[in-house]
């Protein structure tokens, strides 16, 4: 089975939080927040389409310096959303900079820079190296989701950490893999075509759509799923949430956004001795992490964004994450 998305942690645990999410077939990736990103390598952040960003505190958004940087002499786009406040803090981060060597002759690489809210896009606006970084107004496609993508979509969920914090989650439209052997008895090669074929079938194309798979033969979309040389499942699911209180609204909200996720990554960086301390910060334990998992019925559930005061104590954390993801109950108040 070949999955859409292949996620990995940008750091380790105790470092800044981040989530790569690289496509397996294509040149693409996603980011989830925007911290330290020195582990990633230039041709990695190079395929980074969309970046989310939870909320600007450092640990979060300090690696915009980074994607910039790397970035800057490409003829690339980028997308960056994130709560209120985003478009600004991005104006920010740009004018700190001094530009007198950008001209119309300059790559044009431009960064869209979005506020998102649960009634969607609030503001917009873009920057473009050709313009110096200059603010320009811009208008984001009016989508249910912060990203609707012909194969996926991204779902976000605002939580309280003090300030609006937001909560991401990756759904695959419809899993549609290859049968290998399928193909081979059929005659079929495999190339391009199939990615085409894929995207059809997401897109619900009629069954009497053709393809080409090779010089003079033509098959459609319906003989492809009729013998099975593509096969539909379930999309993939990945969540990820850090930085929030735990209180029942949040806990709601987290819960529907994750509903069955094949993989969670979430902030479990307390232990339970110093759940006042966590509650103080508007963290969560890694008890209270784990048992959100189990409520949210995520199938696989990641520790993430620990506090450095358990370095050395990392088995204690663990134990009581996995505590909670396996038999703990959610009791907030």
């Amino acid at each position: 089975m070949t999955l859409l998305v292949q996620p990995r942690l940008v750091n380790e645990p105790f470092s800044d939080p981040g989530l790569l999410l690289d496509f397996r077939l294509g040149s693409r990736a996603i980011l989830f927040d925007l911290g330290d990103l020195s582990a990633l390598a230039p041709r990695e952040i190079l395929r980074v389409s969309h970046v989310f960003v939870s909320h600007m505190h450092m640990d979060h958004f300090s690696g915009f310096d980074r994607l910039l940087g790397v970035s800057l002499y490409r003829d690339k786009q980028v997308h960056i959303i994130g709560p209120p406040g985003l478009a600004d803090a991005a104006e920010a981060k740009l004018r700190a900079y001094t530009w007198n060597l950008l001209n119309e002759q300059s790559q044009d690489f431009t960064i869209f820079a979005s506020d998102w809210t649960e009634e969607g896009f609030a503001t917009a606006a873009a920057f473009r190296a050709r313009r110096a970084f200059a603010r320009e107004n811009w208008q984001n496609p009016d989508t249910q989701f912060p990203l609707d993508d012909p194969e996926f979509t991204i779902e976000a969920v605002t939580l309280d950490h003090g300030i609006p914090c937001l909560a991401f989650a990756f759904q695959e439209k419809l899993r549609v893999n290859v049968h290998r052997s399928r193909l081979e008895e059929l005659g079929l090669p495999v190339g391009p075509w199939l990615t085409n074929a894929k995207r059809a079938v997401r897109r619900g194309a009629d069954a009497a759509t053709e393809f080409t798979p090779i010089a003079g033969r033509k098959v459609t979309l319906g003989e492809l799923l009729r013998d099975r040389a593509l096969v539909c499942g379930p999309g993939q699911r990945i969540a990820y949430a850090t930085d929030l209180a735990f209180g029942p609204e949040n806990v709601t909200r987290l819960s529907k956004l994750v509903r069955g996720a094949d993989q969670l990554f979430i902030e479990a960086g307390f232990l339970e001795e110093d759940r006042d301390l966590a509650a103080s910060k508007k963290h969560l334990t890694a008890a209270q992490a784990g048992a959100i998992a189990r409520q949210a019925g995520a199938i696989c559930a990641h520790q993430i964004h620990l506090s450095p005061r358990y370095l050395g104590r990392e088995d204690e954390l663990r134990t009581e994450f996995e505590a909670g993801f396996l038999g703990g109950s959610v009791t907030a108040s």
